[in-house]
């Protein structure tokens, strides 16, 4: 049977959105959104568009938040079907976004809409958050939405982001948090030479081993309630000229830091330096920080979805703050609480993505069960 959120999730898949292309996907959305009250404005740069939408004007204003960008299908010829061309078969919907994250988008709107025809004068605001710079620099995206709304004085007070979070089944996930994401370049200076005159160099190589051992079994913190110990991870490693006879004259080292609430990025950054000193390197070492961690305690929020989760699928959620970053992370520097939520992840980014069709409905059920409870 065709369903609201089906029509609309074949809709959005027919758009070619790959990063950060829209292709007309938000275009679609303000058409729905703008004849249900909302004020729908563009914001865009960097060749990117972003809509923000908003109906109501009081408190408490809840957000669903989500991407319309995609990425590349890879090889066309490895697809059973085209994945631009949203196509049934066996009972599941396949194409590039099924899950990630064009399900969700539709399954918000329709849900929207389904409230405000059940409440049309409900109380506080419904907001719609929507970017095509998720899956690329993610630079000119919600980033630049949330400083927008900061800078007018837009306080949002709950925010759902669409991301696939469910593992087996729809409703067994939430995301309450993430961890944080801290890189660094690590450059050890030594002196180039021959190796059959070591003393007449300085093997970086030699050099750095002991602070990289020391670094990679340092426990950085035990975690908390919510998330994993901190991680460290070496993923690039580069030196030497690729001669047999020759002492390099340095080497680089890539290095991550996946981190949870527990530590601060400055506590690391601390740490670090303070091993490759006591190690007597002559270094250099540039850092980026791509995302700082966030967390939402169970609480009104987290609450009222896994009320509604377990009330449409009869399923309790587990609360996880695993995976990677997120825009949950942007979000979360204006909003008190933000969790993800969204269909299940097992083929988002690999070829034939999809979505099981009968998961549709429960997932705009879900979301417009949480409307009910927050704004009522």
């Amino acid at each position: 049977m065709t369903t609201s959120v089906l029509s609309l999730v074949e809709e959005l898949i027919r758009r070619p959105s790959v990063t950060p292309e829209d292709e007309g996907c938000q275009a679609l959305l303000i058409e729905r959104l703008t004849a249900r009250g909302f004020a729908c404005e563009t914001i865009a740069g960097g060749g990117v568009v972003n809509l923000w939408a908003r109906r109501g004007t009081e408190g408490p204003l809840v957000v669903f938040a989500g991407h319309t960008d995609v990425v590349p299908p890879g090889p066309r010829e490895k697809w059973n079907t085209d994945p631009f061309v949203p196509t049934i078969v066996d009972g599941n919907l396949y194409g590039r976004g099924a899950a990630d994250m064009k399900s969700s988008i539709a399954a918000f709107v329709v849900a929207a809409e389904e409230f405000i025809a059940h409440c049309p004068d409900h109380p506080g605001s419904i907001g719609l958050l929507i970017t095509s710079d998720e899956e690329g620099p993610a630079t000119d995206g919600t980033v630049k939405v949330c400083e927008w709304l900061s800078a007018r004085g837009e306080q949002l007070d709950y925010c759902i982001v669409g991301e696939p979070t469910s593992s087996v089944q729809l409703g067994d996930t939430i995301k309450n948090g993430r961890r944080g994401s801290l890189s660094g370049r690590l450059v050890v200076k030594g002196i180039q030479g021959h190796v059959a005159y070591p003393e007449k160099a300085r093997n970086p190589i030699h050099q750095c081993a002991g602070a990289l051992a020391e670094l990679a079994v340092t426990e950085w913190d035990r975690g908390n309630e919510y998330f994993p110990p901190t991680t460290f991870q070496i993923s690039n490693f580069h030196s030497g000229t690729g001669a047999t006879n020759v002492v390099p004259g340095e080497a680089v080292i890539d290095f991550n830091f996946r981190f949870s609430t527990a530590s601060t990025a400055d506590e690391l950054k601390s740490r670090v330096a303070a091993i490759l000193d006591r190690h007597g390197l002559e270094y250099t070492l540039d850092w980026t920080l791509s995302g700082l961690p966030f967390l939402t305690p169970r609480g009104t929020l987290c609450s009222a979805l896994a009320q509604a989760i377990a009330a449409e699928v009869g399923i309790e959620a587990e609360l996880s703050t695993t995976g990677g970053t997120s825009d949950g992370r942007f979000i979360a520097q204006i909003c008190p609480q933000v969790v993800e939520f969204g269909p299940v992840n097992a083929t988002i980014h690999k070829v034939n993505e999809h979505i099981a069709v009968d998961s549709l409905e429960p997932l705009k059920n879900i979301y417009r069960r949480t409307l009910e409870a927050l704004l009522r």
